[in-house]
């Protein structure tokens, strides 16, 4: 167990945050809030380029509006510009932090945050942890496997917010230095509406039920299987509406295709474009379920949001989606298929089960505070900073 009193707490965390825009900056933000509020004096380093822009798949990587004000965030990597981790380290080691924390989500981030590391433990008892989002991508490509092992040779310890993650490490590292800490709730977005506040914000009637999915569409969303129970003709006879709230990172005309082929243009609410933080709320709290049909997945932020607002879920039985979403307690864990997701959609609406499953989310979500997330880091720190 980590013990405050000898805990010099001084922290940096390794990045993307604000103007940077998406779930893992959000993390790193409500993070270090959270570190700083248990008397760790962190700040967070970010790039000043994330991507080159022919590799991101969005509209903008960045952020409209004014950044936090209680927090220090510096934008200075350049993740294809190796001059700037090399400055970048040099400032790590002046400020001579207890430990680094490193966000690992991507292979093509493996040279530039290995090569930080490598430099920083240079010479020096700087400890680093990575968070490691994923370890094995949802969508693979060429070199994954060795800059991800470039980047884990060089840590001294991992938290994983799946258990899935957690053995997928095993493949890369022996080490016992590694903890299993879900994914805290996210309650940066803002307090509760009421359901009805919301639908009156967006313009959606109230006499209809709605469903979200939420968040960038790729692939291994399986927003193509959602859309494929939609056409169930139980739902479609349910006046059920889909809300699609997130932003295209693949071609569109697929999943327009399905829409069309089922005649499904009038359950279906597009919104596809990237929500603003301040706007997340209300799609939540309008939402009767929040669908994540993936079929592929480590931990979800999406369902930390629901949690938060305390909304049911659906979630397809993959990765660590099921260890976060309690089956029929909270809501469902399905197939990977449209008949598995039409059936508890089905079950949903004709049991009237989304009060027993709000209620539930309310207990359960006390299992997701930032509070335990930190003291977990804090105890990992202290078992890899032993002598």
């Amino acid at each position: 167990m980590f013990d405050m009193s000898t805990l010099k707490q001084k922290a940096i965390i390794v990045g993307p945050a604000f103007p940077l825009r998406g779930g893992i900056a959000n993390f790193n933000e409500a993070l270090c809030r959270s570190m700083n509020a248990a008397n760790i004096d962190t700040k967070i380093i970010s790039f000043s380029l994330q991507y080159p822009n022919f590799l991101f798949p969005g509209k903008t990587q960045f952020e409209e509006g004014k950044g936090p004000l209680d927090l220090q965030i510096e934008t200075k990597i350049n993740s294809v510009n190796p001059v700037s981790w090399l400055a970048v380290a040099r400032q790590i080691k002046r400020e001579k932090p207890d430990f680094v924390i490193f966000r690992y989500w991507l292979p093509f981030m493996g040279p530039c945050l290995g090569t930080i590391t490598k430099l920083i433990k240079s010479r020096t008892g700087i400890k680093v942890i990575a968070i490691t989002d994923n370890v094995i991508p949802h969508e693979k490509r060429f070199g994954d496997r060795a800059f991800t092992n470039y980047f884990i040779n060089q840590c001294d310890g991992f938290i994983a917010m799946s258990k899935s993650v957690l053995n997928d490490l095993s493949e890369f590292t022996s080490t016992d230095k590694k903890s299993f800490l879900p994914h805290p709730i996210y309650d940066i977005f803002g307090e509760k509406v009421s359901k009805e506040a919301a639908l009156k914000h967006l313009q959606l009637n109230k006499a209809d039920k709605h469903l979200l999915f939420f968040g960038f569409i790729r692939k291994y969303k399986g927003l193509d299987l959602l859309l494929e129970a939609m056409s169930d003709e139980r739902i479609k006879k349910m006046n059920v509406k889909l809300i699609v709230a997130g932003e295209y990172y693949e071609d569109a005309a697929p999943y327009n295709e399905i829409i069309r082929r089922n005649g499904l243009e009038k359950n279906i609410i597009l919104k596809t474009e990237y929500i603003p933080s301040e706007e997340v709320r209300y799609y939540f709290c309008a939402a009767d379920m929040i669908a994540q049909p993936y079929r592929t997945a480590t931990q979800s932020g999406v369902t930390q949001i629901a949690y938060h607002f305390e909304k049911p879920m659906l979630v397809t039985n993959v990765g660590g989606l099921p260890e976060i979403v309690p089956h029929n307690k909270v809501g469902y864990v399905t197939g990977i298929d449209s008949k598995s997701i039409a059936d508890a959609i089905f079950d949903f609406y004709t049991n009237n089960r989304e009060q027993h499953f709000v209620e539930n989310t309310v207990s359960e979500k006390q299992r997701f505070l930032w509070s335990s997330f930190v003291k977990g880091l804090l105890d990992l720190y202290a078992k890899i900073a032993e002598k």
